[in-house]
């Protein structure tokens, strides 16, 4: 095998052969999953988006009970991008995976647009029922398999389009070339998005939800179709089995050994190259007893004795968990403009000239503004940060996630603002207790928006990058996976936060909680938001408490 193809030997194309670097993978390849996570993001975005407003318009339920089944949908979906990793990792490639989950979320589509297409599947239009048991179950029902077939796909499309570039070499343009595939997939993720907030949530507003649904069915049929195209260009990585089986093998292995000392002996294993003594990492010690005891045992079960490889791999996984935890709090801010930032558009002035912006589309600005400023990050200050700090990215991964949680924190503190500001108006005119809309406009949103969006911009692009590139290679979809985990538990939180605040709230101060009831100007909206700027704030130094400790991949 010719050089070029070394880094390959793990890798197959279409029809099992070993992959080769001149005939697969490449930016040719990664064109595909492009294209694919465009289409897929705009069928999430577009559900995600305005989904708070089926629940409450169509479904009948109430803003706070809207807001946390939303939530709780978007955390399940993120949660089961780990079904997806382990699928991928440990028994079928990435392309199989993608196509599997793919056709769950196809299937889950249908079940909502047939139930939004006939009047009887839904609460009859003008009461204030809730959906009976027959109506609630075919709706939890559809919605959480576009759940899982969502969470299967965004957990092997990033990793299967970086599978197309070298991760594990020294070779500065592969290096290059990664960190300009994940710039771009975010790219593809925002212009997704636009298109969602625009586009199909305008159908969703003014056509019907029936044909919101039909739309994002056929955007993900046309996705499959697209994504098999790219068939023979794929390089597909070999899946090399569970990975939470070895690591639960190292820390088995670990207690078995834990009453024998350290020392230099190592277990080595020839299906799989061992790591030299230089590339034993310090952290984590107690682990090394896993690959101690060979000498003594007759057995040579993994279970008992692991090798240094082995140990090693387990380490990197238990040092990312650090580095996921310190993120979720900036992504329960995020879940906010899904909920409540919706709900505040709802009560402003939505005119612009003769249009009238859908609330629900407010995060398109952000998205514009992502769609302009991510081709200007790759092509202008990746190559000044280049020549300056002599890293491939312009800056490493941890630095640009550090900047986005900084500015999460300012993000909050600004629609803690803008919040005060609308209340004043809302106070000014005496329209407290009316559904008019107030006399302000509702592009002040766009500043709480437009600073949350980049921090997006800098921490999911460095998520996606950093957990790839440090994973073990036989773990990178799982791995990647906490990128979107770190969303899932951010959206819990926030359905946590919420519940907590009204009830502490009530309790220990007027009776009323801050966020009770329907009427958003009677809630103190504002006080939450500075609570999640504090809480944010903290949270930074958190993670830079850890992202100092953390060492880098040999």
């Amino acid at each position: 095998m010719a050089d070029s193809d070394i880094r390959l030997e793990s890798y197959v194309d279409w029809k099992g052969r070993p992959a080769s670097s001149s005939k697969h993978g490449g930016m040719k390849a990664a064109k595909f999953i492009f294209v694919v996570e465009v289409l897929e993001n705009m069928t999430f975005i577009s559900i995600a988006t305005n989904l708070i407003t089926y629940f409450h318009s169509s479904m009948h339920y109430s803003i706070a009970d809207s807001a946390n089944m939303l939530t709780n949908y978007m955390g399940t979906s993120f949660l089961l991008t780990l079904v997806g990793g382990f699928v991928s990792d440990s028994f079928v490639s990435r392309f199989w995976t993608i196509i599997f989950f793919g056709s769950i979320e196809t299937l889950g589509l249908i079940m909502l647009t047939v139930q939004a297409q006939i009047p009887r599947m839904k609460p009859e239009v003008g009461s204030s029922e809730h959906p009976n048991a027959g109506q609630a179950g075919m709706l939890y029902t559809g919605l959480y398999m576009v759940a899982l077939g969502a969470g299967g796909v965004k957990s092997s499309l990033p990793a299967h389009g970086a599978d197309q570039f070298d991760s594990e070499g020294n070779n500065p343009l592969q290096k290059r070339l990664l960190s300009t595939f994940f710039n771009f997939y975010f790219f593809s993720l925002c212009v997704g998005g636009l298109l969602a907030v625009t586009i199909i949530v305008w159908v969703q507003d003014n056509l019907g939800w029936q044909w919101g649904f039909f739309i994002s069915t056929a955007a993900i049929f046309i996705a499959l179709l697209s994504f098999a195209l790219g068939l023979t260009t794929y390089s597909n990585k070999i899946p090399s089995g569970s990975p939470l089986t070895r690591i639960a093998q190292v820390i088995v292995a670990a207690m078995r050994n834990r009453k024998l000392p350290l020392h230099n002996s190592r277990v080595t294993d020839s299906t799989f190259p061992d790591y030299v003594a230089s590339q034993q990492t310090d952290q984590f010690r107690f682990l090394d007893k896993a690959t101690l005891g060979w000498e003594i045992t007759s057995t040579r079960s993994r279970w008992r004795v692991c090798t240094v490889k082995q140990v090693e791999e387990t380490k990197l996984v238990l040092k990312l968990l650090p580095i996921f935890a310190s993120t979720i709090m900036m992504n329960c801010c995020l879940a906010q403009l899904q909920t409540f930032s919706v709900q505040q558009g709802s009560t402003m002035n939505r005119a612009l000239h003769r249009l009238e912006i859908p609330a629900a589309s407010l995060t398109a600005i952000p998205l514009v503004f992502m769609v302009v400023l991510v081709p200007l990050y790759e092509r202008a200050f990746v190559p000044l940060a280049r020549r300056i700090t002599g890293q491939e990215s312009g800056i490493t991964q941890l630095q640009r996630v550090g900047i986005g949680l900084l500015l999460s924190a300012v993000a909050m503190g600004v629609a803690a603002a803008v919040e005060m500001k609308r209340k004043r108006v809302a106070t000014d005119h005496a329209l407290l207790d009316t559904a008019q809309p107030l006399p302000i406009s509702v592009m002040w949103l766009g500043w709480q928006f437009l600073v949350l969006g980049i921090a997006d911009m800098f921490t999911l692009a460095g998520l996606l990058q950093f957990f790839y590139s440090q994973a073990p290679p036989g773990m990178k979809s799982l791995s990647t996976s906490l990128s979107w985990c770190s969303t899932s538990f951010g959206y819990f939180l926030s359905s946590v936060l919420v519940m907590g605040v009204n009830r502490i709230s009530q309790e220990f101060g007027s009776g009323v909680g801050w966020l009770s009831g329907n009427n958003l100007n009677r809630q103190r909206l504002d006080l939450f938001y500075w609570l999640l700027c504090i809480l944010t704030s903290v949270n930074f130094f958190h993670y830079l408490f850890w992202a100092k400790w953390y060492k880098y991949k040999p």
